[in-house]
This record gives C-alpha cells, sequence and structure tokens, in this order.
C-alpha cells in the first residue's frame, strides 16, 4: 500500500471494496495526482489493475462554503445524462469511520490532461488546435442544460451574478489574505462601477481551462470536464472570461504554470471568444468585464491557495503558488481593466 496524505488507506479500501459494489480486489493504491491546490484528488488502483479517482477536501481549516465535496457530487450526478461530458460518480461517504471530510468517488477516465507545458509540447500543432476548437464546443454545452430537467435550478441563487461574485470574492479575499494589497481592494471598486446588465441564468462551471478537462488522445476531443466545485448558477460569458483568464499568448511575457496556450496550434484569446459566440449567438460586449473579473478572482484564488500552503503544507501540489504569482496576476487584472476600459 502507498501512503498518501489525507486518506486512512485502510478505511477507505474498506469503503470501495465493499460498499460500492465495484468488485475491487485489493490491496489497493492510493497516489496523489493533478496540479489542482484545491480539492485533493487521488488515483485509485486494484491489485487487477483497475483504476478509479477520489477527491476530498484540503487539510487544515476552511473557509464556509469552499471545497464542497457534496455539492460537486450534486452536480455531477444531475449531469451524467446530458451533453456535458463528465466522469461517471460512484459513490459518496461522509461516515467517520472512513474519512474526516466527504470524500467521492468517480470513474477513470483516460486522456490527456494538459496541465504542463511540457505534456503541450508533446502534442502536435494540429492536436493543439482540436483540442481548442472542442474547449469551446464544450463550455457551449455546459451553458445549454436544462436547469430544470437536471434539478440544478435551485443550485444556487438567481440574483445578478456579478454582484454576487464581486460580494463572495470580496469576502474570500479578506478572510485568506496573507497582507494587504491596494491592487484588489482598487479593482473591485472599479468592477463595482461597470457591472453589465444580467440577460440570462445558465448552468456555470466556475472554474473552466485547459488543466480542468481530460481529452480523448485521439482527436483532441473533451472527453471529461472536472474539477466542479466552483460550479454555480450565473451568467455564461464569466466561463468565458475565465478561459481566456487562464489563456496567456505568446510575446506577452508570462511565466507560469498555464504556459502551454502560447504554443503554436492552440487559438488565441479572440479566436477562442469568437467560436464561442458564432456558435451561442450570444452578445460579445460585456466580456471585457467578465475577463478582467475572472483574473481578478484567479488572484483571489491564488491567495487563498498560500494562505492553506502557510496554513498546512502538506495542501502542496506541483504547481507552487508564490506572493509573486498572485502579484502578477493582479496587475495583468489592472491592464485588462485599463484596456477594455473598465
Amino acid at each position: 500500500m502507498s501512503t498518501a496524505v489525507g486518506i486512512d488507506e485502510a478505511a477507505v479500501t474498506g469503503w470501495i471494496t465493499t460498499a460500492l459494489g465495484l468488485n475491487a480486489k485489493a490491496p489497493l493504491n492510493f497516489r496523489r495526482i493533478g496540479n489542482g491546490q484545491s480539492n485533493l484528488t487521488y488515483l485509485v488502483t486494484d491489485a487487477a489493475g483497475a483504476s478509479w479517482v477520489l477527491r476530498r477536501p484540503p487539510l487544515g481549516t476552511l473557509l464556509a462554503s469552499a471545497h464542497d465535496v457534496v455539492r460537486e457530487h450534486r452536480i455531477l450526478t444531475a449531469l451524467q445524462d446530458t451533453g456535458v461530458p463528465v466522469p461517471k460518480v460512484l459513490g459518496l461517504t461522509e461516515d467517520p469511520a472512513v474519512t474526516d471530510a466527504p470524500m467521492m468517488l468517480m470513474s477513470f477516465v483516460d486522456g490527456t490532461v494538459v496541465d504542463d507545458v511540457a505534456v503541450a509540447e508533446q502534442l502536435t500543432v494540429k492536436r493543439r488546435a482540436q483540442i481548442g476548437a472542442s474547449l469551446t464546443d464544450t463550455l457551449a454545452s455546459i451553458h445549454a442544460v436544462d436547469l430544470d430537467a437536471t434539478r440544478l435550478v435551485d443550485l444556487a441563487s438567481h440574483k445578478p451574478y456579478a454582484e454576487r461574485q464581486l460580494k463572495r470574492w470580496s469576502g474570500q479575499w479578506d478572510k485568506s489574505k496573507t497582507r494587504e494589497h491596494a491592487g484588489v481592494e482598487g479593482l473591485a471598486e472599479r468592477l463595482r462601477a461597470a457591472v453589465p446588465e444580467q440577460r440570462e441564468l445558465t448552468l456555470v462551471h466556475g472554474d473552466f481551462h485547459l488543466s480542468n478537462v481530460i481529452t480523448s488522445s485521439v482527436d483532441g476531443r473533451v472527453t471529461a470536464v472536472v474539477d466542479w466545485e466552483l460550479c454555480t448558477l450565473g451568467d455564461p460569458l464569466a466561463d468565458v472570461g475565465a478561459l481566456l483568464a487562464y489563456w496567456p499568448q505568446a510575446g506577452e511575457g508570462y511565466v507560469g504554470p498555464f504556459m502551454s496556450s502560447t504554443l503554436d496550434g492552440f487559438p488565441t484569446r479572440a479566436e477562442l471568444a469568437d467560436a464561442y459566440f458564432a456558435q451561442t449567438g450570444r452578445d460579445p460586449s460585456a466580456l471585457g468585464f467578465w475577463h478582467t473579473l475572472a483574473l481578478w478572482k484567479v488572484s483571489i484564488i491564488a491567495e487563498g491557495i498560500l494562505r492553506r500552503l502557510l496554513n498546512d503544507p502538506r495542501n502542496r501540489g506541483v504547481m507552487d503558488v508564490s506572493t509573486k504569482m498572485v502579484d502578477d496576476i493582479i496587475a495583468r487584472a489592472i491592464a485588462t481593466a485599463d484596456e477594455v476600459g473598465l
């Protein structure tokens, strides 16, 4: 057996092998995977070579409502029979005899996760283009989910999403910041003064980017969207803005964990946006606001990751987060606000 931080391996093995009807063969091996710094993700492999994926919240003290695995389980279960590609949900436990926090088991989806530039460099230019095209197709499918049919219509408030986001993430900053930063507060004021009218309410992934999808090793198609913990109901352009926020381009001097999109073959931010709006027919006029808000939000998320690492170093993933990284994101957010005239 392995030694995976955050897992009582004997207890979890018992749950998987006896309670879920998966015919899993002990002993099970647990290995932390992914670059994610939020909910912890593990690859589970049994003695016969079968694989599954396990999710649990980070270790240590958490902010209220953050990292809600039970809610993520509800969302994934609701999406099982829709056009949105997601892993199959296999089980959820909150049994204190098994785990100290809610834990969800899902199917293992084979494919390529472009969560590092080294992975992207192994792909052909054609494959990168195929992945880029599938990203906007998949995002459109998320925004087309029937909220009534999936019973997700009460997942979150129906009040205007921009105001909700500004209130929530300003609060998250106040609770998790490691220092004062005038840029974060100043940008929040600029965003509040420029809130666009909300014209529709859809399912919003909340963290849609290249590292949170699994793509086919054959044709680059998105075969699963993962990391649904920030999913909510809101303005669909928020997801488009988030995708752009995680999409640096060649020549921008960007250095960080999301460099893959700078390689030849991947579309530019403008090409991603054009493809989405051509497919959905939505009005792109408010995109600059949502792009700026997404960068502001990413800086607050990164600061929260830094806070959790300081509180409990066991939460550390592959990607390192530093004060400089957070400052660089804030600077990009301010520059974007200037460019779009906020």
